[in-house]
């Protein structure tokens, strides 16, 4: 998901691509292929493992929920370890496309918190396992973006031509539409066809007054001045604050929506057909060792869903109130769930009208 690329991690990425490219879809119970977002783990994690199993661990990249699901979907090569957000593990279940996890050969699942066990999305907890978590704000230069005219704390500054082509909108259609359905008051799960039409109208409307359909090129952009706005994941905004180093909260902002945003999980599968399950499911365990779990979560700056893996982390991230809102401020945000299908559908063709408008 959405991370900054730290040249050993790049390095040791692409090399495991490399080695992808010729041994995905080979059986091996030595190999395991793990398929992520982009820059999502600490990677120092994976020779870890390899050492402790010594299973070697080929490591790819999607930039989208929905890239990740295309490319399962299609076949071709084979993945014993996805990570696919929420509503997505919800219609990869129903369409039958994750094995069930033998939890037998993951203990350390009694780490995760009995409030991210059992979700909507996977509600007998027989195919997924929290890997992270977050929510979605708004970061914005102070530098260009005026606080004194109110113009901050709202979906609208995404709207405001004050700031035309300073504008960064998420480049997938549930992103997107989604924050144009809470700009008008709904929720991010509603069926109505004309809601989800007039969502689709704003963001046409918006469409002059953005730079750029983007994900991870988030980063570059807002540390590089390019632009000015943009919606933005939580844990991405601690870590452009950490890559511009000192005075980087006097230079970026960050809200939360007063009309709401997204809280979701991104949660460890097993796509059917793993070619070696029981190497996948040595994965998760060691992801959810407590240990490791702060290890990543202090990397990656996104939340974690075991409080012994909370309780390692500095006191500056485990008491952060954008990390882990609570009690009323959780009452902001609404997580995705997965859509009928003509609803899919009719994202599918009003994106194409979007980007082609």
């Amino acid at each position: 998901m959405k991370k900054i690329i730290y040249a050993a991690s790049c390095l040791l990425l692409i090399a495991a691509m490399l080695i992808c490219a010729s041994s995905c879809g080979t059986k091996s119970n030595d190999v395991i292929n793990v398929f992520n977002w982009g820059e999502y783990i600490d990677s120092s994690l994976i020779p870890e493992f390899e050492k402790e199993t010594g299973i070697h661990v080929n490591y790819s990249t999607a930039p989208t929920c929905e890239e990740m699901y295309a490319k399962i979907r299609n076949g071709g090569v084979n993945y014993d370890i996805v990570v696919p957000s929420d509503y997505m593990v919800s219609r990869m279940i129903e369409e039958g496309m994750l094995e069930k996890i033998d939890f037998d050969n993951v203990p350390n699942f009694k780490y995760v918190d009995e409030s991210f066990r059992n979700p909507e999305y996977d509600p007998e907890n027989e195919y997924s396992v929290p890997y992270q978590w977050g929510t979605v704000g708004v970061v914005y230069n102070k530098d260009i973006v005026d606080e004194n005219e109110s113009d901050i704390g709202s979906w609208d500054l995404l709207w405001n031509q004050k700031y035309s082509k300073q504008i960064l909108m998420f480049d997938n259609s549930r992103d997107a539409i989604g924050i144009a359905l809470k700009k008008m008051g709904k929720s991010y799960n509603v069926t109505s066809e004309d809601d989800i039409r007039a969502a689709a109208q704003l963001l046409i409307d918006e469409k002059p007054l953005v730079q750029a359909y983007v994900q991870d090129q988030i980063f570059d952009k807002i540390e590089g001045e390019e632009a000015a706005i943009a919606p933005c994941y939580a844990g991405d905004y601690f870590l452009m604050c950490e890559e511009l180093g000192e005075g980087s909260e006097e230079k970026l902002g960050f809200f939360t929506p007063e009309e709401g945003s997204n809280l979701y999980v991104d949660a460890m599968c097993i796509p059917a057909g793993s070619q070696n399950k029981e190497g996948a499911e040595k994965f998760i365990n060691f992801i959810c060792d407590p240990k490791n779990m702060a290890v990543n979560t202090e990397y990656i700056y996104y939340s974690t869903a075991e409080s012994a893996a909370r309780d390692l982390l500095p006191d500056g991230m485990k008491h952060s109130s954008v990390m882990y809102p609570s009690g009323n401020e959780l009452n902001q945000f609404e997580t995705f769930t997965n859509l009928p299908v003509n609803c899919r559908r009719l994202y599918d063709k009003l994106w194409i009208k979007i980007m082609s408008a």
